[in-house]
């Protein structure tokens, strides 16, 4: 953007440069918030407005953003529409705009890539976004770059904030249990038992109550109970025949023995 920022901005950066790591959003957050960005591609081609390379001093790439205020280096991930692309500071900008609330320029490929344009490389523009060339979106930073910069919410890059060190970052925001990525509990379903299996499958008979196999249970008792009760019936009446009989033979054999006593007497 400003040759002089370049100049401070290449002097405050350590050595080893910092793309964003693949497993951006699973850091832990330092700030969340909101705002309007732009877009722009700064190769030191002269093409399209650019005004040279980055005040990093890192080539222009895919996930370097200007920011007006915070450190360079910073990193983090913007949100658009649902789509997640992550970025680290590496310019400074945008200038005037900032002052109107628009307070990150993405490069154009990211920009692209969130709202499903094409980049094109002979103009640095966007294709396909019916010249849409700004967007609100969510930002979360997940690092504070070592320079100097505001470690907050963005302010305008005439307020000289970009200049400055600042000991006292923000408190980072408290993530709530909603807003926690939980993985789901992948458990085996845990298989039917054999009596429900039974009452599940077509063409078998369903499981007997504890009732019912009572009832099934008493079925035998009776039915032997009565076949005894029969057999004794049986068997006292056959008693009860022969005794008859006895006692008639009996009878007949004392009437024929006092007959035969009254002869002997009358001879």
């Amino acid at each position: 953007m400003l040759a002089s920022v370049a100049v401070i901005g290449a002097v405050t950066l350590s050595t080893g440069a910092t793309a964003h790591a693949d497993d951006f959003s699973e850091k832990k957050p330092l700030l969340k918030g909101s705002t309007t960005a732009s877009y722009y591609w700064d190769d030191a081609s002269g093409r399209n407005g650019d005004t040279g390379l980055p005040a990093s001093g890192k080539p222009m790439q895919k996930g370097l953003a200007a920011s007006p205020s915070w450190p360079l280096l910073t990193e983090g991930y913007v949100i658009y529409k649902g789509k997640k692309e992550p970025f680290f500071v590496g310019d400074r900008g945008p200038g005037v705009p900032s002052n109107r609330g628009i307070m990150l320029d993405l490069d154009a490929k990211t920009f692209a890539s969130l709202t499903g344009g094409k980049f094109n490389s002979s103009s640095l523009t966007v294709d396909g976004v019916g010249g849409q060339g700004h967007i609100k979106i969510d930002y979360v930073i997940t690092k504070w770059g070592p320079g100097v910069g505001k470690k907050n919410h963005p302010v305008a890059f005439s307020t000289g904030a970009w200049s400055r060190k600042d000991a006292r970052p923000a408190t980072p925001p408290v993530v709530t249990a909603e807003e926690k990525t939980e993985k789901k509990d992948e458990r085996p379903e845990t298989p039917a038992a054999p009596a429900q299996v039974a009452e599940k499958a077509p063409g078998k008979a369903p499981a007997q109550t504890s009732a019912q196999a009572s009832e099934r249970d008493k079925a035998p008792k009776a039915e032997l109970a009565a076949a005894v009760t029969t057999r004794e019936t049986e068997s006292n009446g056959v008693g009860g025949l022969a005794l008859i009989s006895a006692l008639a033979l009996l009878s007949g054999g004392m009437f024929l023995a006092r007959g035969r006593i009254r002869k002997a007497f009358d001879r």
